[in-house]
């Protein structure tokens, strides 16, 4: 059997081949608007690395992460986090009312 160069050479992986999504239910379009607002101006510092997604809709803040590698993917989810959490926690302590 003869094997071709094409049958033993490796696939190349795909660029994006880890991702994850994070929901997090504000129950108002109005906080999760404030708080959407103070994240989007973080950028990834890695972007050839790191792809984020945000949206916001019916109240909650939609985020989808894709990564070229999976500690790419677990460093910026766990850094987004840790902003998500001051940013709701500032928001709850001192927000509510704001007007965007």
């Amino acid at each position: 059997m003869d094997a071709s160069a094409a049958d033993v050479t490796p696939q190349a992986p795909t660029k994006w081949d880890f991702s994850c999504n994070l929901e997090v239910d504000y129950e108002s379009d109005e906080i999760a608007r404030i708080v959407y607002a103070a994240l989007a101006v973080d950028k990834e510092l890695q972007p050839d690395k790191v792809k984020r997604q945000m949206k916001v809709a019916n109240g909650k803040l939609y985020v989808h992460f894709e990564a070229t590698e999976a500690r790419f993917l677990r460093a910026s989810y766990s850094s987004f986090v840790d902003i998500l959490t001051l940013a709701t926690k500032t928001v709850e302590e001192f927000g509510q009312g704001i007007m965007l």
